[in-house]
């Protein structure tokens, strides 16, 4: 457990809709703020969480500020509705005060190539991905980015959007040269527990050699347990521990890069603390 608690924090990435967090939500932001993470940002999937993913701005105390954003995550096309690009667009529109960003979107290729048909599975990701940056690009809100062996269909469709908003690659994993692309195309860097894991040398490395400018916190709770919770639901409580193995593989002193992780935020989003 992180001993860290002079400075704030934020989770990039927190599914808090779903039920694992959910059935204890109070509980989950107390723990929250007994460890001093003052933000949560909730990603939706898809039009079934939607609704739930509003609801929590309006059941949430202002001890722990939760942000939605509303997207359509590449796992869940089968029974997407032939209108779900429509109903996003409308729903931005009515709840635009409240929204921080477009997400959880992307492509996965692990998905696309266990699908029936891999190749028709992972054109209509990119297709579901590319309008939703395109709603992005006309509701000027960043994009919270799904990827997954998938990295050159991402950037494709990244160059091709030109988005003036930018956004932050979720759970990023993957080289530094990788890295640079997203970073040269406006996008933040989701660092979460995969740095937590020795296995995990590449994204170790490239972690090490990021500008300080480039990266935020995330858990994606309830999934993506760090090394040492495997099997358990994860926690946003455990930011502060993606941040102290953070600290540990970088050279800034802690309270400067805490300060830094939380500006980056607040400039992406356009947040005043």
């Amino acid at each position: 457990m992180s001993t860290f608690t002079d400075s704030q924090f934020t989770d990039s990435h927190c599914h808090l809709d779903f039920t694992e967090l959910a059935e204890q939500l109070d509980n989950v932001l107390a723990t929250c703020q007994q460890r001093n993470i003052k933000r949560i940002i909730v990603p939706s999937i898809g039009p079934q969480n939607w609704q739930s993913v509003l609801s929590l701005t309006t059941n949430t105390t202002d001890d722990v500020a939760v942000y939605p954003c509303l997207g359509i995550h590449p796992w869940f096309l089968d029974d997407l509705p032939a209108d779900a690009i429509s109903q996003l667009d409308l729903l931005v529109n009515q709840h635009k005060q409240s929204l921080i960003a477009l997400g959880e979107m992307g492509v996965d290729g692990t998905i696309a190539k266990n699908a029936d048909a891999p190749e028709k599975n992972l054109a209509q990701q990119i297709d579901i991905f590319e309008q939703q940056l395109l709603l992005a690009d006309k509701h000027q809100l960043p994009v919270i980015v799904h990827h997954r062996r998938s990295h050159q269909e991402v950037v494709r469709s990244l160059k091709k959007a030109k988005l003036t908003k930018g956004g932050i690659v979720h759970a990023f994993s993957g080289s530094y040269q990788q890295a640079k692309q997203y970073l040269d195309l406006g996008f933040l860097l989701g660092i979460g527990g995969t740095i937590t894991y020795p296995r995990a040398a590449k994204t170790i490395n490239t972690v090490k050699k990021l500008p300080i400018e480039a990266m935020v916190l995330e858990t994606d709770a309830p999934s993506m347990p760090l090394a040492g919770f495997q099997g358990q639901a994860n926690h946003p409580k455990h930011v502060t521990d993606v941040f102290d193995t953070l600290a540990s593989l970088r050279s800034e002193e802690r309270n400067a890069l805490a300060e830094q992780l939380e500006k980056n935020i607040d400039q992406l989003f356009g947040f005043n603390r």
